[in-house]
């Protein structure tokens, strides 16, 4: 009987391979080990442990309540769920804007205390001594640039970036400062490709358009189970809110009529 081998892990090297020969990146964010083991045995490249968790499981209105403890709690269930995907956890607000030690104090959290490999940090340019203070620590960083959630109330809401010049700068100074990638969110795809174009690494979109190496979409959205809203870059592939509810309503319906549990549920 010839044993299967443990799929290979995904990282930050083999991702670089992607970009530099063409090759797309998958990439989904996950919070929990049933749904991050089944996004791995799919086949998924990378698991973002994203602070979206805040909107999307503890329904608040922006991604700013989640604490880093609770991304902790989360990021440990998705790494002990993995064995091929590559895990990124989300610094959340202000662990990723107060002083430099404390983002590597949390950063270093991630890597010690979850099985995940990398953080992501919302910001450009004005984030690249903190980009290059983690790295040097030894904590691989994912820059985020374009529409940044954490600054929801600077930017006046969520509308898509179109300063290309800025957003080329922050690309490239978080690439100078040492992250293995850039997730761009919400910008033209003209501009994703300026910023594309511009740097060496690997470029994740999010309502970016077609010139990135990879993409990234919520979960919850891909299959269906939203509150309602569904942004224009998301397609929708499953719906698996409409199955949940018809699930509990066809229970609900049984046990109202007895028909559950019935004599194939019952112990004799």
């Amino acid at each position: 009987m010839v044993e299967e081998k443990a799929p290979k892990r995904v990282t930050t090297r083999s991702l670089q391979r992607r970009r530099d020969t063409g090759d797309s990146i998958s990439m989904l964010t996950a919070y929990d080990f049933p749904t991050a083991r089944l996004l791995d045995q799919a086949g998924i490249d990378v698991l973002l442990v994203g602070d979206s968790l805040a909107m999307v499981v503890q329904g608040h209105e922006t991604t700013l309540p989640v604490t880093m403890d609770q991304m902790i709690y989360h990021a440990e269930m998705v790494g002990r769920a993995t064995s091929r995907a590559m895990v990124v956890v989300d610094l959340p607000f202000p662990d990723g804007q107060l002083e430099v030690e404390r983002s590597i104090r949390c950063g270093a959290r991630v890597l010690k205390e979850t099985r995940c490999h990398a953080v992501k940090l919302e910001g450009g340019a004005e984030q690249a001594s903190r980009i290059e203070a983690m790295v040097t620590a030894g904590i691989p960083v994912m820059a985020h640039v374009g529409l940044r959630p954490q600054n929801v109330f600077v930017q006046g809401g969520y509308q898509v970036q179109r300063d290309e010049a800025a957003l080329v700068k922050d690309a490239v100074a978080a690439e100078q400062a040492g992250a293995f990638a850039v997730l761009i969110e919400c910008v033209p795809e003209s501009v994703a490709e300026a910023i594309h174009a511009a740097v060496s690494v690997p470029t994740i979109g999010i309502g970016a358009g077609r010139a990135t190496t990879g993409q990234v979409l919520v979960t919850h959205d891909l299959i269906g189970l939203t509150s309602g809203y569904t942004p224009k870059f998301v397609r929708t592939y499953a719906s698996v809110g409409e199955t949940i509810r018809d699930a509990a309503s066809s229970f609900h319906q049984a046990v109202r009529d007895g028909s559950f549990p019935g004599p194939e549920e019952t112990f004799d």
